[in-house]
């Protein structure tokens, strides 16, 4: 008799403040690579790290289910909109841990959120739950452990256990994006064309005397 196998489940949080076409890209490419069964894709709900305010918890979740949909084995996971106080990543592993017992967790980041990771609100106890799994490092950017990153928390950020995702470099962000929609640039090929139309029908991201 064959021994079943735990779920492999992927784990990618963000503002997705929008979502955009890199984001897309790294679900997809984690799927293929790490086998995935499922991926639970949370919009970050008051974001302890996020200088700028966050849209309307209602349109980020909105704009998240359209740039996945259609993309096999994603569940856009809305828990932590509706969490109350700072939303942490450690606490959503926690209930996914509870909730999928036996499950292997990999959680997904960007190349961007690699390099935030020493900081992580309990990041010892993140890595023991799941496997981090992190897009391939910008050429551009400095390692961990360079300069701007010092102290225990750098040192101890060389011992999680990782994996790289493998992707092409998308240099995307959302700032960017929302910069441009302030300035009437277009965003054509830079976010899902569902979210493209959401933000214009909803007039986000535009100036307030628009």
């Amino acid at each position: 008799m064959g021994v079943n196998k735990p779920l492999r489940i992927g784990v990618f949080g963000g503002a997705f403040d929008p979502p955009h076409l890199a984001h897309v890209a790294l679900v997809q490419s984690a799927i293929a690579q790490l086998q995935l069964d499922e991926v639970r894709v949370l919009p970050t709900g008051q974001a302890w790290h996020k200088a700028h305010g966050l849209s309307d918890p209602a349109h980020r979740l909105a704009m998240t289910r359209l740039a996945f949909e259609g993309v096999a084995r994603v569940v856009v996971d809305g828990r932590e909109l509706v969490r109350t106080g700072p939303s942490y990543t450690v606490d959503t592993l926690q209930e996914l841990v509870l909730e999928r017992p036996g499950g292997q967790l990999y959680l997904l980041i960007g190349d961007d959120q690699r390099r935030s990771l020493p900081s992580w609100h309990r990041i010892g106890d993140i890595a023991r739950m799941a496997i981090i799994c992190a897009a391939d490092r910008d050429p551009d950017v400095g390692a961990w452990g360079d300069a701007h990153v010092t102290g225990t928390s750098a040192q101890a950020s060389f011992s999680l256990p990782t994996q790289t995702l493998h992707m092409p470099l998308m240099p995307l962000s959302a700032t960017d994006i929302r910069q441009r929609i302030a300035h009437h640039q277009p965003i054509e090929g830079l976010v899902p064309a569902a979210v493209e139309r959401y933000i214009h029908e909803h007039h986000l991201y535009r100036p307030i005397d628009d």
